[in-house]
């Protein structure tokens, strides 16, 4: 029988982060100052990030120590699993062997935890008291109501207004850590006040709800921003789960994986997994990178590579990623989490230098493949994975007799996203294509740099 867990002992946990930013081979192009449309320093955005997560921001440092105090934390769940889905295999009939890092066993149940935890520490670490956030699904809200909590921290969660409604449960689980939860767009602040004023149905966004947390901290001495995604702190902190994972199918018995694939909505989850295989990549190793998103938020596959905001009222600097535009406003998708309308800059730049394959697949297929794999795993994936797990599979049977080794990473199970499945099941979804002309809208408001 194939061993089909592979286990790593507390003990052997990265101690260090990896930084890929240093291996990115075309470079990072600088942040831009929004108002100067100069290359903007760190010490511009003080006042709403703490200096140690902005030093690892900006840092050419390929290796990054972790704090005890943030080990400690992750020792509650870290390491992860790394699983081969050998039932899923039998299944599909395929000689691939397909392996699965489980994020779904952190205590809010998704990757995020793991830059929460940093986030909070170094917030902690510099004085600040309270924290301000967005979030789509929910898991980046929940993950940072956990962290706060553990670091004695106050939590306010600007959760995008249609996750809201559709995810009771997180807003649950949040309150249980002690966060406090108001929907997106709202009357609280002042760019949600001008959204509502526009439209007062406004499902919201993750660019809206970011322009309302960072409202919040710009105004609190108290408070500092949070952000789940994107930047390069938040996929520094994500490299754990590539680092275990390499060591894990490294124990397994296999070589270098020849296909990597993730979900992408602003990049953490997958920057995390593949980090430590880009070097490898790099050296010819013929390894594949497949980013999956949504076609109803297609900001790899027909989004432009420019300067953009962060974020719909424009108080954000100005990051070069792949984009669809500020003003960019998704269908309620049930994968709330990739909603984004950008795209983290190192994994744009991937992208850009052909590492990273962008892929588009619809949510119906995303949710087939999920229950599929529900049923032969036994693990109900978040609708955001199922993104990862519909690529998967149609790699796995292109060519079914091809011996190939896919590593993938299930960032969240969706036990709170149950739902979704019902609507799934009840005939209520429907797969969406963004319309071209509503894309070239959006793109028309992108800044000039």
């Amino acid at each position: 029988m194939q061993r089909k867990r592979i286990l790593l002992n507390t003990e052997d946990m990265p101690r260090q982060w990896y930084n890929m930013i240093p291996d990115v081979p075309g470079g990072l192009a600088p942040p831009m100052d929004p108002e100067t449309r100069k290359p903007m320093g760190p010490e511009k955005l003080a006042p709403i990030f703490p200096m140690g997560l902005l030093e690892q921001e900006a840092s050419g440092e390929r290796w990054i120590d972790i704090p005890e105090e943030v080990l400690e934390v992750l020792s509650i769940w870290r390491p992860s699993p790394l699983i081969r889905a050998s039932a899923l295999e039998a299944a599909l009939g395929t000689k691939a062997h397909i392996y699965y890092k489980y994020e779904g066993v952190s205590p809010a149940g998704s990757h995020k935890v793991n830059t929460a935890v940093a986030q909070a520490y170094y917030n902690k670490r510099e004085g600040v008291k309270r924290l301000s956030t967005e979030t789509g699904a929910g898991q980046w809200g929940s993950a940072l109501s956990f962290a706060a909590q553990k670091f004695g921290l106050a939590c306010m969660v600007y959760m995008v207004r249609c996750s809201f409604e559709q995810k009771p449960y997180r807003k649950s689980m949040m309150k249980t850590w002690g966060a406090d939860i108001i929907p997106s767009p709202s009357d609280a602040t002042r760019s949600g006040r001008a959204v509502l004023e526009r439209d007062p149905d406004c499902p919201g966004s993750l660019g809206i709800a970011i322009s309302e947390a960072v409202e919040d901290a710009a105004l609190r001495e108290d408070t500092k921003y949070a952000l789940g995604s994107v930047l390069n702190h938040v996929l520094l902190h994500q490299s754990v789960v590539g680092l275990e994972a390499k060591k894990q199918l490294e124990l397994a018995g296999e070589k270098t994986p020849h296909l990597v694939v993730g979900c992408c909505g602003g990049g953490s989850n997958y920057a995390g997994l593949m980090a430590p295989f880009v070097p490898d990549r790099l050296s010819g190793e013929p390894i594949r990178f497949l980013g999956v998103e949504p076609t109803a938020c297609p900001t790899l596959t027909r989004g432009k590579l420019a300067y953009d905001y962060g974020d719909e009222a424009r108080q954000t600097p100005l990051l070069y990623m792949f984009t669809l535009g500020h003003d960019f406003v998704p269908p309620s998708i049930h994968a709330g989490g990739l909603r984004y309308h950008g795209m983290a800059p190192i994994v744009s730049a991937l992208v850009r230098d052909e590492i990273i394959e962008p892929v588009g697949v619809h949510q119906i297929p995303c949710f087939e493949a999920g229950v599929l794999f529900a049923k032969t795993e036994g693990i109900i994936p978040a609708p955001e994975a199922n993104h990862a797990i519909r690529c998967v599979i149609d790699e796995a049977i292109r060519d079914k007799d091809k011996p190939q080794t896919i590593l993938f990473n299930l960032s969240g199970h969706g036990h709170l996203d149950l739902a979704s499945y019902d609507k799934y099941f009840a005939g209520q979804l429907e797969d969406y294509a963004y319309p071209k002309d509503a894309i070239e809208r959006s793109m028309a408001a992108l800044p000039e740099v």
